[in-house]
């Protein structure tokens, strides 16, 4: 899609009907499921000064959820701006020696493990107890329980993300009115969601490359995986096709997009054939808080390492450590 059209370009998928007060019931059955956050010193012979908690929480049907937080060394209980990050598809939360850039800067920072991934790239700690009850899927997650929204896997996800937040802002340390989240790619497209679905408790958001928007457009456009699962799954199973595309409008951030009040900072590579641009600027568009775009003409589905520094200064700039 040419430039000046993918910054008009507004996605064409209608909204479900009662989409807040959906989602609303998906929370609040998650909150009166959830059991007590539990923190356990990590590795302390090992980080030294740098303090780290292996984290379990309750995210969606208040499946038990892993996660790190970590704080800069000699903060001690200090109330400080938070960010909590969001996985690529297929990882899981890794180690904690790869989330140390942030609390090296002044920042706190909560890494939230990916239910039922972590098999590819990073390590995850995390199952994924709703899959009993799904039907058949395409190997990976994105038509998992695709049926309905109610069964569907990104829905748990999803859940897990907005709760990750509400947890972050009742943890010791955490300065609820500085709260940021972000992620790349799957990472991305949850941070999007979980600042639609968490209302104020968010100030920041960065979303680069983000996954899981414009799905109309998406699963038709690119025959990259992940989105080629659910081109791949609906080519055999034609009696799905209706309930899966409605199934998507639930989880879809470019219709969640609308909902953002944080300040946000999205990227997208003009050469992406996985997360393509036209599907970036679906969500963009629609978002109405402040915003901003990092456009990158030849870079494809990754970041060019340069803009890390204007992710922390962009989040000096907001969450003010």
């Amino acid at each position: 899609m040419p430039a000046d059209q993918l910054v008009a370009y507004r996605t064409p998928t209608v909204e479900p009907e009662g989409l807040d007060q959906w989602w609303e019931v998906r929370l609040d059955e998650a909150r009166a499921a959830a059991r007590p956050t539990v923190l356990t010193p990590h590795e302390p012979e090992v980080y030294g000064s740098l303090p780290v908690a292996d984290v379990e929480f309750s995210g969606a049907d208040g499946d038990p959820i892993r996660a790190w937080y970590l704080r800069p060394p000699g903060s001690g209980d200090a109330p400080l701006p938070t960010v909590v990050t969001f996985i690529g598809y297929g990882g899981g939360r890794g180690l904690p020696v790869e989330h140390t850039l942030l609390p090296s800067t002044g920042f706190a920072v909560f890494v939230m493990d990916t239910r039922g991934q972590g098999g590819r790239w990073s390590v995850g700690a995390t199952g994924d107890p709703g899959a009993a009850l799904a039907g058949p899927a395409h190997p990976g997650m994105l038509t998992r329980g695709i049926e309905k929204p109610e069964s569907y896997y990104f829905t748990r996800l999803i859940v897990d993300a907005a709760r990750a937040v509400e947890v972050v802002a009742g943890l010791d340390g955490v300065d609820r009115d500085r709260i940021a989240v972000t992620g790349v790619s799957q990472g991305g497209g949850l941070a999007l969601a979980a600042a639609a679905l968490s209302g104020d408790l968010v100030k920041l958001c960065h979303a680069d490359v983000p996954f899981l928007c414009d799905f109309q457009r998406a699963v038709t456009l690119t025959g990259k995986p992940p989105y080629s699962e659910v081109a791949d799954f609906l080519a055999q199973n034609i009696h799905l096709v209706p309930a899966a595309l409605d199934t998507l409008r639930y989880v879809d951030c470019a219709l969640l997009a609308r909902r953002i009040t944080a300040e946000c900072l999205l990227t997208v590579g003009l050469m992406d054939d996985v997360c393509p641009p036209s599907t970036v600027y679906a969500a963009y568009n629609e978002i109405k808080a402040p915003k901003d775009i990092a456009v990158f003409p030849f870079t494809g589905h990754s970041l060019p390492r340069g803009h890390v520094e204007r992710q922390l200064r962009h989040l000096r700039s907001v969450l003010k450590p």
